[in-house]
């Protein structure tokens, strides 16, 4: 039995629930608003970070047969810490907190008088907001029904509303390029497309896929990894007009309202002028629907990887432990969380890109055993040096000499060490009395 027609849209439609949460809504409008007139080809350069590398990275952990044995083509070890460190990034160290701050900044904050107690009403919103969450992620193999059918589309419903809403009646025209986007448009877009956390969420969303799969009737291993690799490719698709979506609308916030110092100003003013006191409304349901869908996504893959590494734990209990732990963080509020994540996400990212990469091409660096481990290694360091400096936490010679390397003031150079890494794995592994490992199929 093979993932097709309406079961495989709604897998689809999961998976692109499981991606398009906080950062998904925020960052398309903001580079709307601040590429304007190039808003097109910053939109390239964050399709390709966005859309691009996740969609891979569904693709590759299904081929290899899950992160951990990804990873564990660069060591054992380096799998264990690796995986531990994205599931905990993309779980409740970051990206879980950050879909209840989201949506409480959007909807309820815009509702509340000035002197409301913002504190503790964020503080039962967020154990309202993760009390959903939970109840609905308690059967993990149940979420194609959850999110394929119902949350899905009617959040694809209220974005294409929105969107009919700025075609009728634009406010004009895109506004000029800001200072950020003058140069290189697709290299910042790009760079924003990290924000979205979706590369590193991919390489661990494949576990839940494939629970929902096989809950279809498709049991074959190798239809199982097909009908992920499919499903993958259709969430790409939507994911990719829902981002053009929303980064016109961004571009034409931009011009008729300047200055905007988010994506979430950004889609409010505009909304709130083409539909008035509804608009705020219809914005509220946008994000909390968003939201609400990526965190339960979150909480079911992070929930079955420890349970599975510490079976004792049923997955309930490591459920409850995760939504308990992220509403803590979630009311530190959203500007601290997102602080701490543009350098946290400049460190593993790149690793994961590398990685995905390189497993597009492992059938001819396999007998090169020493490519991954090195490639990572030159990546990883260059990296977390790369994310330390942008903390302001300079290191004597290692951190000016980063800076001179190519392509270090696009904020890609992490790259030529990658490249080079590759090469010198390769000669290590074809040096004379040195034998590559094997790697793992």
């Amino acid at each position: 039995m093979q993932l097709q027609g309406k079961r495989l849209l709604l897998v689809g439609f999961t998976l692109f629930s499981m991606f398009f949460g906080a950062g998904n809504l925020i960052f398309p409008p903001f580079l709307g608003a601040q590429a304007g007139t190039s808003t097109w080809p910053a939109m390239a350069g964050f399709a390709l970070s966005a859309i691009g590398f996740p969609i891979l990275g569904v693709v590759a952990v299904a081929r290899s047969g899950g992160l951990s044995r990804l990873a564990g083509r660069v060591h054992p070890r380096f799998a264990a810490v690796y995986t531990m460190l994205i599931y905990l990034s993309i779980g409740p160290c970051l990206a879980i907190p950050r879909t209840a701050s989201t949506s409480f900044e959007m909807a309820v904050s815009p509702f509340l008088p000035p002197d409301a107690p913002f504190g503790l009403l964020q503080l039962g919103y967020s154990a309202l907001f993760f009390g959903v969450a939970l109840l609905l992620a308690l059967k993990p193999e149940k979420l194609t029904d959850r999110l394929g059918k119902v949350l899905c589309p009617t959040l694809l419903l209220l974005i294409l509303v929105i969107f009919l809403g700025c075609a009728l009646r634009p406010p004009g025209g895109y506004g000029a390029v800001t200072d950020a986007y003058a140069s290189n448009p697709a290299v910042q877009g790009f760079l924003v497309g990290y924000q979205t956390m979706d590369t590193i969420a991919a390489l661990n969303f494949g576990i839940v896929i494939a629970l929902n799969i096989r809950a279809g009737g498709v049991k074959d291993d190798g239809a199982v990894v097909r009908g992920t690799v499919r499903a993958g490719w259709l969430a790409g698709a939507v994911l990719l007009a829902v981002y053009a979506m929303l980064a016109h609308i961004g571009a034409l916030s931009g011009s008729a309202f300047p200055g905007s110092q988010n994506g979430a100003e950004a889609l409010t003013r505009l909304v709130s002028a083409l539909f008035g006191p509804f608009g705020s409304v219809l914005l509220a349901a946008v994000f909390v629907i968003a939201c609400l869908n990526t965190c339960i996504g979150l909480i079911s893959c992070c929930s079955e990887y420890f349970h599975e590494l510490f079976p004792r734990v049923s997955y309930r209990w490591w459920a409850l432990f995760f939504a308990l732990m992220s509403m803590a963080i979630a009311n530190l509020g959203l500007n601290q969380i997102l602080a701490v994540s543009v350098p946290v996400l400049g460190a593993i990212y790149p690793v994961a890109i590398v990685l995905i990469l390189l497993s597009f091409f492992h059938r001819w660096i396999a007998p090169l055993g020493k490519i991954y481990p090195v490639s990572i290694l030159f990546t990883a360091t260059a990296s977390v040096l790369y994310a330390l400096a942008d903390a302001h936490l300079s290191i004597p010679v290692l951190t000016p000499a980063m800076k001179s390397i190519p392509l270090a003031g696009l904020g890609l150079g992490w790259v030529p060490p990658a490249a080079a890494g590759i090469l010198l794995g390769a000669l290590l592994s074809l040096a004379p009395g040195k034998k590559g490992k094997k790697g793992a199929a």
